[in-house]
């Protein structure tokens, strides 16, 4: 890659109204058809759940990162409503439909699976190629330059080294749907050459990722590639798309670790079985400057034990 530092960075974001009735209906009827045998991870309702996260997605980009060129929101139909969005803010937005960018896998849609929909997008037609990958419950929460995020073409990777070797051939890890990423992590780094005993796990984060990159690594696995897309929904033999692609960068010398402690993870469940203040006081830290990202899994629960969380949250991204 020869992009320089000036060179443009979108935001790419996934979305999903699971809520809709038309995707119930087909998501009911695809499930079915599996049969029972799908993984516990791939089949919980809440991942498909929407709480207006997006929005505080959007508003956090707008708020923190006025310099991204454009933001890509990719979707299975309709978009979400940004009519409440600044004009600014909307002018930056496009939406991209799964079937713009499944191109040879068409066959492999509709799909409920974000596993197979992250590989694909690098495939989006105009995108940058330096791009910043947003579920959308991921936030921005202080202010961040592009070199937070790359360092000239290379990105800067937030995550650690692990060993998991150790959950290989484990049959109740491999059923632990709060195990289930480390597995997709697996996969991913060793595809890029890597053994589970010495991996790069990713943190739950905003992911800067090189389009070439993914093109090469789609010519180089095309078999491994039509394989992740055509999971209807997530599955064990599936890789984790980000991973593979930190990982090829590692291999080539290109990937930049961030050691600096700036991203924070609300996981699904936490608060569950701690007091309220020990739960209150981790999203405090949300607050402190250094910390720039935040990632929230299941805002529906976390609401349950903070009912004003979501007041919270939007005070968070929009700050002065």
């Amino acid at each position: 890659m020869t992009a320089a530092t000036h060179d443009p960075i979108d935001a790419v974001i996934t979305w999903v109204d699971g809520t809709a009735a038309a995707h119930q209906r087909s998501r009911a009827g695809f499930l079915a058809a599996a049969g029972p045998g799908l993984h516990e991870n791939a089949v919980n309702p809440h991942r498909w759940d929407q709480s207006d996260e997006i929005h505080f997605c959007l508003k956090s980009l707008h708020r923190f990162a006025p310099w991204l060129r454009r933001i890509w929101i990719v979707v299975q139909d309709a978009g979400p409503d940004l009519s409440a969005h600044p004009s600014a803010l909307r002018g930056k937005v496009q939406m991209v439909r799964h079937q713009d960018i499944f191109g040879p896998f068409l066959d492999a849609l509709p799909t409920f699976n974000s596993l197979a929909i992250e590989t694909m997008i690098w495939r989006i037609d105009g995108l940058a190629d330096r791009f910043v990958y947003f579920n959308d419950d991921v936030f921005l929460c202080a202010p961040i330059a592009p070199d937070d995020l790359f360092c000239g073409p290379d990105p800067v990777l937030r995550g650690r080294w692990v060993d998991y070797a150790g959950l290989e051939g484990d049959p109740s890890a491999q059923a632990d749907p709060a195990l289930f990423n480390h597995f997709m992590q697996i996969n991913a780094a060793r595809l890029a050459g890597f053994a589970s005993d010495h991996l790069f796990a990713a943190a739950h984060v905003a992911h800067p990722m090189c389009r070439p990159v993914m093109a090469d690594l789609f010519a180089l696995h095309p078999d491994a590639f039509a394989q992740n897309a055509r999971h209807r929904f997530r599955d064990l033999g599936q890789f984790l798309p980000q991973g593979l692609h930190n990982h090829a960068c590692l291999a080539a010398g290109r990937g930049v670790i961030q050691d600096a402690d700036d991203h924070l993870h609300i996981h699904s469940g936490q608060g569950a079985d701690q007091p309220v203040a020990q739960t209150r006081a981790r999203l405090d830290r949300a607050e402190d400057p250094g910390v720039k990202f935040l990632c929230i899994n299941d805002l529906p629960q976390l609401r349950k034990l903070i009912p004003d969380v979501t007041t919270w949250l939007d005070r968070l991204v929009t700050r002065g």
